[in-house]
């Protein structure tokens, strides 16, 4: 009778141990995952491609790794633990699929993991999975915000050159994208509302540094896939932010630039072409969403730099369309060159939230 009660006891301790420092795995499929931006979510991976775009998990557990592997460049993210963004944990993710520690020797209790893209939608992120260690369990997701911004824009609003420190070239690094410091995700996190990023570096609405513009791509899934589609019904916002011009801006005085070549020839395009153009494209966005209002935001590089005729061009477009929900704000230049840093990314988000405070009625 000892014998079974002895070696019975030491059996359901053994059990008892390995239950409690089991490894959970979980699929990208989950439903106790919170995905926000647009993300193609399938049984086993989850594909990040938009700057912004994040997953959230709440769980018990003493640490929390992550299998991913990104293409076409490196990507970067936050692991941000129970929301201190002041310890977020920075990794890359390459060519290679691997898993990556995220966080280690939590204290018991519930806590939340948010993985957030930072980097351009150049690089495409594929998310395998996470593991929890220790007493592990997956917890209801935390309700979505009701309030919804979507934002369409350039390199400002993707986070180019955020992290650029004094003295150091602002020439597009991977690394030096911050879109969790950007103008976008300060708004959202103000107003603790969900944002849809959609932006990339470079980009304009009649041409940009490269084939694409954002009447060509605004409405996909991935940006360089035409043959996925975004669903629209998926994510209405009560707010549609645009900034955009910027490129536009540099290059139409540029005609030996291939893209000035592919989309005008040789002939540059008249002012009520480039007014047409925007007013097309917000157009497009208003069919979407029928009810949003819309910002049509500009700056703060030098687009709007003192005797800038781009703000007037948005000015006009804006009132051919009509429309008491659209408005417009611009952001003064910022006075130097290269994209804005923290604390420019910061004064565009006061002036955007104090415009939303006293026009938006959520």
């Amino acid at each position: 009778m000892h014998f079974f009660f002895k070696y019975g006891l030491i059996l359901v301790l053994s059990l008892s141990s390995l239950t409690s420092f089991c490894q959970l795995q979980i699929k990208p499929n989950n439903k106790k995952i919170s995905y926000m931006g647009r993300v193609a979510i399938n049984e086993n991976s989850a594909t990040f491609y938009w700057p912004g775009t994040s997953a959230t998990i709440n769980f018990t557990g003493k640490n929390v790794k992550v299998t991913m592997k990104s293409f076409r460049e490196k990507g970067y993210f936050y692991a941000i633990v129970d929301n201190d963004a002041a310890k977020a944990f920075k990794f890359e993710t390459d060519s290679v699929k691997k898993e990556i520690n995220l966080v280690e020797n939590l204290s018991e209790g519930k806590h939340t993991l948010q993985l957030y893209k930072l980097s351009n939608n150049t690089s495409a992120n594929v998310l395998y999975g996470f593991e929890i260690g220790g007493k592990a369990k997956l917890q209801k997701p935390s309700q979505l915000p009701k309030r919804k911004i979507e934002f369409y824009g350039n390199s400002i609003t993707a986070g180019h050159g955020v992290d650029v420190q004094p003295g150091m070239k602002d020439a597009g690094q991977p690394e030096l994208f911050n879109n969790y410091y950007s103008y976008t995700a300060i708004t959202a996190r103000h107003f603790n509302a969900q944002s849809s990023i959609i932006a990339r570096s470079g980009i304009g609405i009649m041409l940009s540094w490269f084939p694409e513009i954002m009447p060509e791509v605004y409405d996909r899934l991935d940006p360089f896939d035409s043959s996925k589609k975004w669903d629209f019904a998926k994510y209405t916002p009560d707010v549609v932010v645009i900034n955009l011009f910027q490129n536009d801006s540099w290059l139409i005085n540029r005609p030996e630039h291939q893209e000035f070549k592919h989309r005008f020839g040789t002939t540059k395009p008249s002012e009520d072409f480039i007014i047409k153009s925007y007013r097309d494209f917000v157009t497009s966005i208003r069919a979407k969403y029928p009810k949003a209002y819309i910002i049509c935001a500009l700056g703060n590089m030098d687009a709007t730099e003192a005797g800038s005729k781009w703000p007037g061009y948005i000015e006009q477009a804006v009132a051919g369309l009509k429309d008491g929900k659209i408005h417009t704000v611009f952001f003064p230049y910022k006075g130097r060159p290269n994209h804005p840093n923290r604390k420019e990314q910061q004064m565009m988000a006061d002036e955007l939230i104090r415009f939303i405070d006293k026009t938006v009625k959520w």
